[in-house]
């Protein structure tokens, strides 16, 4: 149903302090509103991730906008893996949908120089709403090119919330590619990232220490490498769209697997790299000494940073509200969170703020209303903002920014020195503009 846009004279400040906002859903469902700062990862960022392979993206020219400017951007190597087929008004009432996708899809290959492994297919909401008969056409397909592995990627947003969204449905496709194998080796998979693992994370320091190899498909050169992940002895998986995948690779492959949320305070670190080391049958190596450095660093950041607030959304990290409860705990001023709703993973920390930092203003991303708040380099009280996340960059028109998303590749106490170097480094003012203007493959986090 339309919904009317009002004046931006009448439009209300959708803010809210977090001591008033609900559990998991701060802001009513409302008109979405999409900002400028999109450099979070795509699914065409996540599929160009597997080596070799080839995407084609069926939908109207207004969807597949968004998606052929993504391959634009990541330039003329990755472009050549991409292709579209355009549906037009027509073709929704005279065109034989199965035929237009089996006989479309059959001419882009067969004009390619080589046939890839294996192609990403990603269809739209509108094969959902005309009833397309998707089995006959990925076993028509096969047939036609046995060599190639098709991937049933979904490009839905309509069915996103009552359904398995498109980035959940995309990893589960890419994992599925995986070929069973009867060699087995102790290696460990890290699947589901978009960013490889620092050098420095906890997770490969712990795995270094127990001579287990870690595999990742960030990593991965080649699709034959990408294959060798079927070998491994478990998987690991830190990005929350990455369960379905999971679980059907034990199912399939009897790997068992394990979620390690994002968390960034001390006690919710070492609870998950317990679960890690417990999971794995190895010894949790000693942190205390990590914690002191940490602890001083923070001492000798707040000190500089004074009264300087920190904004913060939720595209720098899959858990804002556990970030914000480690700054708040080290005495920094955590001004405002952009978050349009409280995942599971995120729920004690919400309430843990409500009671300990209740002036925190949440705000929504996608509300309308955000087209016209004021873009403040400064605080309510005049003081600096310094913003964690390109949406809090762009909502706050700071020039003291970190632009990283997903955690910039770092987790656990290697993800708080990394984040404290960040804040450092943020002190010089910056342009936002020609950072926040690109897409996720431009952001200096993401290559």
């Amino acid at each position: 149903m339309l919904q009317r846009i009002l004046p931006p004279e009448k439009l209300p400040d959708p803010s809210i302090p977090i001591a008033e906002a609900t559990y998991p859903s701060p802001f009513p469902h409302t008109l979405e509103y999409s900002p400028a700062a999109r450099g979070t990862w795509n699914i065409v960022h996540t599929g160009m991730l597997v080596p070799g392979t080839h995407q084609i993206y069926i939908c109207a020219a207004g969807c597949l906008r968004g998606v052929i400017l993504t391959a634009a951007e990541m330039g003329d190597s990755y472009r050549r893996r991409f292709h579209t087929l355009e549906l037009r008004e027509r073709d929704l009432y005279a065109t034989d949908q199965e035929t237009f996708l089996i006989e479309g899809i059959s001419d882009i290959l067969r004009r390619l120089d080589t046939l890839p492994p294996a192609v990403l297919v990603f269809t739209a909401c509108v094969h959902h709403f005309l009833g397309c008969n998707l089995t006959y056409v990925y076993r028509t397909l096969r047939h036609r090119f046995p060599s190639v592995q098709f991937a049933e990627c979904i490009m839905d947003p309509i069915r996103q919330t009552k359904a398995m969204p498109p980035e959940t449905r995309e990893r589960l496709e890419i994992y599925r590619l995986l070929q069973k194998t009867d060699a087995r080796d102790d290696a460990i998979n890290l699947i589901g990232s978009n960013l490889a693992l620092d050098e420095n994370s906890d997770i490969k320091e712990l795995l270094k220490a127990a001579g287990l190899p870690l595999r990742d498909l960030t990593e991965c050169k080649t699709y034959d490498a990408f294959q060798q992940m079927a070998k491994s002895a478990a998987n690991i998986y830190t990005n929350p769209f990455t369960k379905a995948a999971a679980e059907d690779l034990q199912t399939r492959f009897g790997q068992p697997y394990l979620y390690l949320p994002q968390v960034w305070t001390y006690d919710e670190i070492m609870l998950q790299l317990q679960r890690l080391a417990d999971f794995l049958s190895i010894d949790l190596r000693d942190f205390d000494s990590k914690r002191v450095a940490l602890d001083l660093r923070f001492h000798s950041l707040q000190h500089d940073m004074g009264d300087a607030s920190i904004a913060i959304d939720f595209t720098f990290t899959f858990l804002p509200f556990s970030l914000a409860r480690l700054l708040v705990s080290h005495h920094f001023h955590v001004s405002e969170i952009y978050a349009d709703a409280v995942s599971k993973d995120d729920e004690e920390n919400f309430y843990w703020l409500q009671e300990n930092a209740p002036q925190i203003r949440l705000y929504p991303t996608k509300h309308p209303a955000m087209r016209t708040q004021p873009r403040k380099h400064l605080d309510k009280k005049g003081h600096e903002l310094f913003a964690l996340g390109q949406k809090a960059a762009y909502f706050t028109g700071t020039h003291h920014f970190v632009p990283s998303i997903e955690g910039g590749g770092h987790y656990g106490f290697d993800a708080i020195h990394w984040l404290q170097m960040s804040l450092i480094e943020a002190r010089k003012p910056r342009d936002p503009e020609p950072i926040i203007k690109k897409k996720a493959w431009g952001a200096p986090s993401c290559i």
